[in-house]
This record gives C-alpha cells, structure tokens and sequence, in this order.
C-alpha cells in the first residue's frame, strides 16, 4: 500500500515600508530625501522561494493567493503602468490609500487606484506630468516627485487636485512652475533650474493655506511676488537674487504693517546684499539669513 505524500506551499509577503514622512528637505523639522527608500523586488523574492515543479512548470496557486490578500479589488484592478505589463500594485506598493512607487525607474506617473491619497514615487525617471494622470483621482493630499526628470508639466496638471496640501517637486529639471492648487500648505520646488520669469505675478497669491515654500537652488533673479500672508519659512538660498523691493516683504505704504507669521527667509548664497535693502525688512520679527556686509 503506498502512502500519499502531500506537500503544501504557502508563499505570503508583506512588505516593509516605514510611515510615510513629509516632503520637503531643509527645515530640520521635516524629511530628508536620503532616506527610508523601498527597495527589494517583491515578484523576485517570492520567486525565489517557489518550489522547483512550480517554477518548472510556470503555475503557482499559493502566490495569488498571497497576491490577492495583500491588496483589495480596487487596488488589484488598477490599470497596468505606461512602460510596464504589471499592474500598479504589484509593480509598487499600495497600502491604505498611500501609493509607493520609488526607485523603480518609471518613466511616467503611473494609473493609480481610486481613493490615492498619497502618492510616491521618488527617485525615478519621470519626465513630464500631463493632465490626465490625475483627471480621475481628486482624493490626493500629498504627491512626492522628487529625484525624477521631470522638465514638463502641463496646464492643469494639478487643477483638479482640490484636497492636494503637500507637493514636492524637488530635484527636478523645471524651467518654471505649474498652476498651484488652491490649498496647499507645503510647496517644495528646492533643486530645479526655475527663473524668475518662470514664476507668474500671482503664483501663490490665492494659495491662502501656504506655510512653506522652497525655492532654493534654483537660478530666481528676484523673489517671487505677492506672497500670501500665511507664509511661514520661506527659502530662496543660492538663487541669483540681486534686488528686493521695500514691498517685496513689507508694505511700503503702510509702516505699523507686521508681517505676524513670517519666522524664517533664507537667502544665503545669492549676490545681493542685505544691508542695502533695510527698509525692506521692517515688517519682518527676524532678519533674513543672508550676506549682509
């Protein structure tokens, strides 16, 4: 009498990926870049772990199984990515409303489930954003491109995103800044090749909800101009700034004007010299930071 053997393979991952931190990089109360990156082939791993007849003959039962456990229908049926054949989350990680996609060389925003509130995709290759990669998704409250390619981004790129608070379009390639939605609070453009003529007169005079603004490294020959009253920390350091105006900060005309919320302007770096600007600094409760002599 001969004995049946059964043998049973169960192959279940979950990957491990940290909270997601802020997304902008030199205040030392927000995140670094150099950080906390995902790495790992999740598809690799577990097919180095399958055994050899499932392999051999290319069926493995268990691994959708794990596949089908680790995200939910709306997540599994998002539409495959632009350069690959794999669904968004089995080429990223989805998890909870927060889309990851880092270092994994794509190079464009790929489909995202329905209800992304946060997105990542760090590190890539990315080159241009258009219009209809968010057209359908209007949950998102923060978007990371940093470390990508971007050079374009289109008209309205951004329009619809009415809950966005946080961009980060740090380390890019950008000659000048798209329309900005209406409630953001954190704006980080640091690292880009943006001139001052790239920014429009009234870029961030509705954005009432921004606190921070990173415009540093850039090539800005003057600060941008109405800059909204909710302002907080305001970076402009190693720019081309070689003027400021006594309504660049201040309120010319009026001179009991305080400027209440302002706790820090960097301008370090750039060929202007302070010393000459002081009534441009007279609403202001802290000098800027910058070359003054």
């Amino acid at each position: 009498m001969k004995t049946l053997q059964a043998t049973f393979f169960l192959v279940a991952f979950v990957p491990l990926v940290k909270p997601a931190p802020p997304i902008q990089q030199d205040s030392p109360t927000f995140y670094e870049y150099d950080t906390d990156i995902v790495t790992g082939s999740l598809i690799q791993q577990d097919y180095e772990m399958l055994p050899k007849d499932a392999i051999k003959d290319g069926t493995n039962d268990s691994l959708d199984t794990g596949l089908r456990l680790q995200a939910d229908d709306s997540e599994l049926s998002a539409r495959p990515t632009k350069d690959t054949n794999l669904p968004t989350c089995l080429l990223c990680v989805c998890l909870s409303g927060s889309v990851y996609c880092e270092e994994i060389d794509i190079e464009a925003v790929p489909p995202l489930p329905k209800e992304t509130a946060y997105l990542y995709a760090r590190f890539n290759k990315i080159k241009r954003i258009a219009v209809s990669d968010f057209a359908d998704i209007t949950t998102l409250r923060r978007i990371d491109f940093s470390g990508n390619m971007i050079e374009e981004i289109e008209d309205g790129a951004f329009s619809k995103l009415l809950l966005l608070e946080e961009l980060s379009l740090a380390e890019n390639r950008l000659v000048k800044l798209p329309v900005l939605p209406p409630k953001l609070t954190t704006f980080n453009a640091n690292q880009n090749r943006i001139k001052s003529r790239g920014i429009k007169n009234n870029a961030f005079k509705k954005l009432t909800n921004l606190a921070y603004l990173y415009l540093g490294h850039n090539a800005l020959e003057s600060v941008p101009l109405n800059l909204p009253e909710s302002l907080r920390i305001l970076h402009l350091q190693h720019n081309n700034i070689t003027t400021i105006t006594d309504d660049t900060f201040c309120k010319s005309n009026n001179t009991r004007y305080i400027r209440t919320r302002m706790d820090e302007i960097r301008m370090e770096g750039n060929p202007i010299l302070l010393a000459k600007h002081v009534n441009a600094f007279s609403c202001l409760r802290t000098l800027p930071v910058g070359t003054y002599y």
